[in-house]
C-alpha cells in the first residue's frame, strides 16, 4: 500500500506536471522572442529621429564648408524615402 502512495505522485508529476511545465515555458519563449507593436513604433520613431538628426548634420557641414573652404564634409547621402525602410505590417 506504501508504494501505490508514492507511485501516484510520480506518474502525475512525470506525465503532467514536466510536460506542463516545458509547454508553458515554451510558449513564454516563443512570444518574447518576436517584437510587440509597440517595439515595432520605437523603433520606427528611432529611425526618422536618426534621420532628421543626419539631415541637420549634413545641413551644419555644408554651412561649415561654405565658410571654411578647407572642410571636408561627411561624403554620405541620406535616403529621404523612410517608408522604404518601415515595415508593411
Amino acid at each position: 500500500m506504501d508504494e501505490s502512495f508514492l507511485a501516484v505522485p510520480i506518474v502525475g508529476i512525470i506525465f503532467v506536471g514536466l510536460p506542463w511545465v516545458i509547454l508553458h515555458y515554451l510558449t513564454k519563449w516563443k512570444t518574447a522572442s518576436s517584437l510587440t507593436r509597440e517595439d515595432e513604433n520605437m523603433l520606427d520613431s528611432l529611425h526618422d529621429t536618426a534621420r532628421r538628426l543626419e539631415e541637420r548634420l549634413m545641413t551644419i557641414e555644408r554651412i561649415v564648408a561654405a565658410d571654411h573652404p578647407d572642410f571636408k564634409p561627411f561624403s554620405g547621402t541620406v535616403d529621404t524615402d523612410s517608408a522604404a525602410y518601415r515595415r508593411s505590417n
